[in-house]
Order: C-alpha cells, then sequence, then structure tokens
C-alpha cells in the first residue's frame, strides 16, 4: 500500500512540475509565437501589435483574462475604422482560442463575446469601370501603371502583387500567367491578357528569375521589393489624378475586379476561385 501510496504522489509531483507556467510573462510570449507561427509576416505585424496593445492595456497574464476584461476593453474601440475593430478583436480572440486549444489556457473566454454590428461599407469601396480606366489612363509611369493594371485585371491582394517574381511569370499565347501563391498557403493561375502582359514583360529588363517584378528605387540604384505602404501611395494617387473623391486602397481594385467580373457575365464559382470574392 505504502509504494503505491508513494507512486501516486510521486506522479503528482512530477505532474505538477510538468504544468506551464502561467504566471510568467515568458510563457504569454512562447504561446504567441507558436500561435503566429506559419503565418504571413503581415499577418504576423498585425496580430502581434493587436495583441500587445491588448496586453498593455489588461495589464496581466492571459490566463487571468475574463470575458468582462474583454468587453471593456471592446468598449475603448470608439472612433476607430470598422475594420481596425474587427481586426483587434480578431487577433485576440484567435489567440485566447489557439491557447486554449492547445491546453495553455485553462478556458475561453471570447467564446461569451458578442461582436457589434458594424455598418456594410462595401458598396463604398466599389469604383465604376470608367473610375477605373480613368485611374489606369490617368498614370503615365510605366511601372505604377503595370501595377494598377495588376491589381484590377488579376484581382491580386497587395500583399500577392508585392511577393511576385519574374520566376512566377510565364507565357501562355496570346498572353500571360502567375502563379500566385496566396492567403491560407494556397497556390493559384491567373490568366493575363495580351495588353496587360505585355506591359509587364517590358519592365523586366535584364531582370533575373528571382528578382521582384516591382522594384522600388528610394533605396539604392539596384532597387529592391516595393511594400505595402508605398503600393498604397501609387494607387491613391492615380485616384486624386484621376479626380476619384474617395480614399481609394488597392483593395478597392480586387472588389472591383470581382464586382465587374460578375457584371459581365462571368460564373460565380469561377471569381470565387480566382478571387475569393475579394476577401
Amino acid at each position: 500500500m505504502q509504494d503505491k501510496s508513494y507512486l501516486f504522489a510521486l506522479m503528482q509531483v512530477n505532474y505538477e512540475h510538468s504544468k506551464p507556467d502561467l504566471t510568467t510573462s515568458d510563457t504569454d510570449h512562447h504561446l504567441i509565437e507558436m500561435w503566429l507561427h506559419g503565418l504571413s509576416n503581415d499577418t504576423q505585424r498585425g496580430y502581434r501589435r493587436c495583441v500587445s496593445e491588448f496586453l498593455c492595456w489588461v495589464k496581466k497574464p492571459l490566463h487571468k483574462v475574463t470575458l468582462a476584461d474583454l468587453q471593456n476593453w471592446q468598449d475603448t474601440f470608439f472612433g476607430y475604422a470598422p475594420d481596425t475593430q474587427r481586426l483587434k478583436m480578431a487577433a485576440v480572440r484567435s489567440l485566447l482560442s489557439y491557447g486554449h486549444k492547445i491546453g495553455m489556457l485553462p478556458t475561453n473566454v471570447s467564446i461569451g463575446l458578442r461582436q457589434p454590428k458594424i455598418k456594410d461599407t462595401l458598396n463604398e469601396r466599389i469604383l465604376s469601370e470608367e473610375e477605373v480606366a480613368a485611374m489606369i489612363s490617368a498614370e503615365k509611369n510605366p511601372r505604377n501603371q503595370a501595377i494598377l493594371l495588376l491589381l484590377y485585371t488579376g484581382g491580386l491582394r497587395v500583399q500577392e502583387l508585392c511577393a511576385l517574381r519574374w520566376k512566377d511569370l510565364s507565357a501562355r499565347k496570346p498572353g500571360g500567367q502567375l502563379t500566385i501563391f496566396g492567403k491560407g498557403g494556397k497556390t493559384r493561375i491567373v490568366l493575363l491578357p495580351e495588353p496587360v502582359w505585355k506591359k509587364l514583360c517590358k519592365l523586366k529588363n535584364n531582370a533575373v528569375g528571382s528578382d521582384p517584378v516591382f522594384v522600388s528605387r528610394e533605396k539604392d540604384s539596384l532597387g529592391r521589393t516595393l511594400d505595402q505602404s508605398q503600393v498604397n501611395r501609387i494607387v491613391a494617387a492615380a485616384a486624386q489624378k484621376a479626380g476619384i473623391d474617395k480614399k481609394v486602397s488597392p483593395h478597392w481594385l480586387r472588389h472591383a475586379h470581382a464586382t465587374h467580373s460578375l457584371n459581365r457575365g462571368a460564373p460565380l464559382h469561377l471569381v470565387q476561385r480566382r478571387c475569393i470574392i475579394a476577401v
């Protein structure tokens, strides 16, 4: 009997020592790094920023966070854009759910959180075909015009455009095609019409397959890959030149691609496969 009691006590001690120490900030840091593993760099940056803001505000480790904490933090969002509100809550909810799923958090307190109803402004962000044409026509820089054309005709996300390398492009008469490694690790083929393909090919010069298609000239003579903020400025400037009094972003062109394709009779399943309805 004594042997059994001793073994049981020893198992309990070993179990207690094997449990993660939930009182340290290192544990939260470890959980956050595991949660972010495998996500795109842009998603990691956005999620990390949101979670950091929450932890600075709540001033307690994740395992002590309550539903009331989440609700009170949500109440501080007044004045933020709807997309920003959604991102903040989505990041923290995802982290808490993941932590509970792998056993590092005792409960997922975010389950009881109600998301506020936010006005759907998608219709306000749809450009007409005439407005898109005006933006492309107003942009005289060959590289920038190719960026606008590709965002619209290819339905690309801005991060997909920035990540393009010449090895991702191949001829497919009469035009060409792109191999896109997109959101969620999914790969898709995007066909390009001949005029867009020819404009892209003119940008290549002496570039090799591993070189970026769209190069920034801000840092040095060799150039480097454009980042998303630069593409945002290019699109906003083109809209301004075209006389469009809206805060147009690259994602608007993706929305326009999906909407105009459907309006012209493209099958819904094909638009979804190519563009995932501009999500």
